[in-house]
């Protein structure tokens, strides 16, 4: 099977243990918006079928903070918490 070079943005942050279910992550970016960045270009969507790849940053709001990540990888399967904090790395601290 190859290997995925890009991923639904909702099935990131339930992959990445952002959220608990799929079904909220699909909500939350539909709600709320997420910002993302690709090759220097940052946009806000509300589509949970974006796509995002390894070196993309992905900052949202949530529970009164603000998570600003780079994807360093899409993983395979949602994981346990080792795993999934392998999938991204913080880039700044709460705002």
């Amino acid at each position: 099977m190859p290997e995925e070079t890009s991923l639904r943005l909702d099935i990131w942050l339930w992959r990445a243990r952002f959220f608990k279910t799929r079904a909220l992550a699909t909500a939350h970016v539909r709600g709320q918006g997420v910002r993302l960045s690709h090759l220097g270009q940052t946009r806000k969507t509300d589509k949970p079928g974006a796509l995002v790849v390894a070196g993309d940053v992905v900052t949202f709001g949530k529970a009164g903070r603000i998570y600003s990540v780079e994807v360093t990888g899409l993983g395979d399967r949602r994981g346990p918490a080792e795993e999934a904090r392998a999938l991204y790395r913080p880039l700044e601290a709460d705002l």
